[in-house]
């Protein structure tokens, strides 16, 4: 048997691939970041082949690190920033346009169309998903109505739409010469495309956005052998591609939250919690999303309850890129240490609106209740907490929408090494906040999956055996604390509402 499983994890930011034993345990990695290009406000783009060129080398360079060839794995997953949308022209593998990102707000006016007349409703109870800018339906329509030559192409069958793990899996396999144009339900499962219960393209929903079919990748599990890398690929050899999920996704298999109940919270660009609710699908009366946990090869289809939040993570990025108040972002921790609390500041970073539980296209970022008191001191702790007052408006949702009785929160993601963060979630939340040993879950879980599909582990009982805990944070504010830093939270949400007018 090959000695390892690798995984190639395409993110908001950057592009890496890493490489685990059958412990779970990090061999090696290679990571690279991209350019996030931004040509007017609200609009947020990457360049295809920029990402396609980073994954070669970050492939290249953890199997040099590792010293291993292709022969050593025993499969490669792939996992991907969801909705980020890129359609391409089959014959030569040229972007019509730079890929449009999850946070890309431009389609507003599509999603409130919708939202105006009955298509909200079916998209509700046939996607499981709200209209909204997030999801890729609409930024397909608006490339198909706003790029030169590409309904032409799209109607000749030459345009083909895909999320990023298409993209990056259509090149692995042999791009123009033969590659596979493939998703998987995850993925498929945040276009506002797919029927949850029959895990299909459904001609309703390809209606509302007219989309033709044929640009649509086919819908595979989340693992099973999909086929072989090619050979003259960043592998140099045949290895077989095995798994693919949508980056939440994979962190919960990451997280071995595989029984209904278990919930986990992934800290990276943006928060995204995700609740396993078993075989069932759950709808949401309190502002989440129903989504695809996972599929395994032919077992029934795992499903989830989310919430996700935009900004959280990149908030901490603007601190650094646009204000300078901050060389790198792990200097928040210290300056946020440095006062007892926020000096009565809020930062709510709604700088692409609102998503989960409010999904308010109209609301913009503010920070409030300033006074020449106030320091970037404030500044940095009211970030911090609104990533976590973010994250426990998804929990109370979660709580009404699923009578969840939520006991501890598992954690992931970049974040989490902010360890005041960490203590700040937990004292918001009231419950401990638990960090496992191998915090870049969303890797491991890609991985995972596709050593689940060629037997390099036999079973899930074998994943959970796998999982450590690295620290617990408990929660240490009283109630009244807590409650009233809730209220605060909640009354400087409302002033980010209808800073924008959506047509």
């Amino acid at each position: 048997m090959a000695k390892y499983v690798g995984a190639i994890d395409q993110g908001t930011t950057s592009t890496r691939f890493m490489i685990f034993d059958h412990d779970g345990h990090e061999v090696a990695r290679h990571q690279l970041e991209h350019e996030q290009i931004m040509p007017q406000a609200g609009w947020v783009e990457h360049d295809p082949h920029e990402i396609w060129e980073a994954t070669q080398d970050v492939v290249e360079g953890a199997l040099g690190r590792a010293g291993i060839t292709a022969d050593d794995l025993a499969a490669i997953g792939v996992t991907n920033q969801r909705e980020t949308t890129v359609v391409w022209d089959r014959r030569t593998g040229e972007p019509y346009y730079n890929a449009i990102v999850w946070q890309d707000t431009r389609t507003d006016a599509i999603a409130a169309a919708l939202e105006r007349g009955d298509a909200g409703t079916l998209i509700r109870e046939r996607a499981g998903l709200p209209p909204a800018p997030y999801f890729a339906g609409g930024k397909i329509q608006w490339i198909l109505e706003n790029v030169d030559g590409v309904r032409a192409d799209a109607d000749a069958g030459h345009a083909i739409f895909g999320t990023i793990d298409s993209w990056l899996i259509w090149w692995l396999t042999g791009g123009p010469d033969g590659g596979m144009h493939m998703t998987d339900v995850t993925n498929a499962s945040r276009t506002m495309l797919m029927d949850l219960e029959t895990l299909a393209w459904d001609d309703e929903l390809l209606a509302i956005f007219d989309v033709p079919r044929s640009m649509l990748p086919q819908i595979r599990s989340s693992s099973e052998v999909y086929g072989p890398t090619s050979a003259d690929g960043p592998f140099g050899g045949e290895v077989a591609i095995a798994g693919d999920l949508g980056d939440q996704h994979a962190a919960l298999v990451g997280q071995v939250c595989f029984e209904p109940g278990e919930l986990k919270n992934t800290y990276g660009t943006g928060n995204f919690l995700v609740l396993n609710t078993g075989t069932e699908i759950v709808r949401s009366t309190n502002g989440l999303v129903t989504t695809l946990a996972y599929r395994f090869g032919d077992a029934p289809p795992v499903y989830a309850l989310e919430g996700s939040i935009a900004v959280t993570g990149s908030a901490i990025q603007w601190l650094r890129d646009q204000l300078g108040v901050i060389k790198a972002a792990a200097e928040t921790e210290g300056l946020a240490a440095s006062v007892d609390d926020n000096g009565g500041v809020c930062f709510v970073p709604a700088f692409s609106g609102l998503f989960a539980p409010y999904w308010r296209s109209d609301a913009r970022g503010v920070i409030v209740g300033l006074s020449r008191y106030n320091t970037v001191a404030h500044i940095a702790r009211a970030a911090l907490e609104a990533i976590c007052y973010q994250s426990k408006d998804v929990v109370d949702a979660m709580v009404a929408d699923a009578g969840l009785d939520l006991q501890i929160l598992r954690v992931d993601g970049g974040v989490t090494a902010n360890e005041l963060c960490m203590q700040i979630q937990a004292d918001v939340l009231g419950v401990p906040v638990s960090r496992p040993v191998v915090a870049e879950t969303t890797a491991l879980g890609a991985a995972y999956a596709a050593g689940l599909a060629v037997g390099y582990w036999a079973g899930t009982d074998e994943l959970v055996a796998n999982w450590n805990e690295s620290k617990q944070w408990e929660p240490a504010w009283t109630p009244a604390q807590r409650d009233a830093g809730h209220a605060q939270w909640k009354k400087a949400v409302e002033r980010t509402f209808g800073w924008v007018d959506v047509d």
